[in-house]
């Protein structure tokens, strides 16, 4: 504990790295923040479409439709990990050394930069929410206590993202490079978390597959719970679900890391 209190100036200046290293692409993330403010009227016009006038579809609603969506993707955007780009550009140039030469742990580290390029990202929520409600739709929680929850669950979620990031660069070690790793990612990790289409709409043997992955946890089940519409009707299982990911990713991503860290001692860095 008292080695965890003495990094603290360094994980805080970690974090200061981070939303510096964000606002050096502010236009870029401004523009990546509109692409999703698109992406929720061009869903919420197809799934108009879909519900062609029906008041419900398998008991959900168009309105609940919409609002999952929109706060799907605007959730997605702002927990977004940039772990898996920033681990690959280092290794790639060589300067993994200096990562591991600080005077805190590298996954400490990792964690440091990923909560520096969210709070970095946090006032384009003050833009992009208003024209998310917009362009989409958004309503307040099913109750208090599902709103509770729900930031419980969110919080899961971002750690989930996190770990997952982080597993996508560490993998960087033995591949060099992983953008088209990364591309088909991100397609299947936004598809699977219901950021496309809620889960609730997927078939028997798709949903199957959906349900053995971790990526429902960083999408579907925090919104569901905020609509107060969890699978199983158990909020509380649901999240359960997320510690069993949280656990299990970062299990996995230690050990990962300690192959990776030997990896790069016998390249002699």
């Amino acid at each position: 504990m008292t080695r965890t209190w003495s990094n603290a100036p360094a994980y805080a200046e970690v974090v200061r790295i981070g939303i510096r290293s964000m606002l050096a692409y502010r236009t870029r993330f401004f523009f990546s923040a509109l692409q999703i403010i698109v992406q929720i009227y061009v869903l919420r016009v197809v799934f108009t479409s879909v519900y062609a006038g029906q008041g419900s579809v398998d008991g959900i609603t168009l309105r609940t439709t919409v609002v999952y969506l929109t706060l799907a993707n605007l959730q997605g955007f702002f927990s977004s990990s940039f772990l898996d780009y920033f681990i690959r550009s280092r290794v790639r140039e060589g300067k993994i050394a200096s990562e591991l030469a600080r005077p805190v742990g590298f996954l400490g580290q990792m964690l440091a930069l990923q909560i520096g390029s969210t709070l970095a990202m946090l006032p384009l929520l003050v833009v992009a929410f208003p024209l998310a409600w917009l362009v989409g739709g958004m309503s307040g929680p099913a109750s208090a206590g599902y709103g509770a929850l729900y930031a419980v669950s969110l919080a899961l979620a971002y750690v989930i993202i996190v770990l997952l990031g982080l597993i996508m660069g560490i993998s960087a070690f033995w591949t060099l490079e992983t953008t088209g790793i990364a591309m088909i990612y991100s397609l299947v990790a936004q598809f699977f978390a219901g950021a496309l289409v809620p889960l609730w709409f997927f078939p028997g043997p798709l949903r199957v597959v959906a349900n053995l992955l971790p990526f429902q946890a960083m999408g579907f089940v925090p919104v569901s719970i905020y609509l107060g519409l969890p699978d199983g009707g158990n909020p509380l299982a649901a999240l359960g679900l997320q510690c069993f990911w949280v656990v299990a990713l970062y299990l996995f991503a230690r050990w990962f890391w300690g192959r990776a860290h030997h990896r790069v001692v016998i390249q002699g860095g």
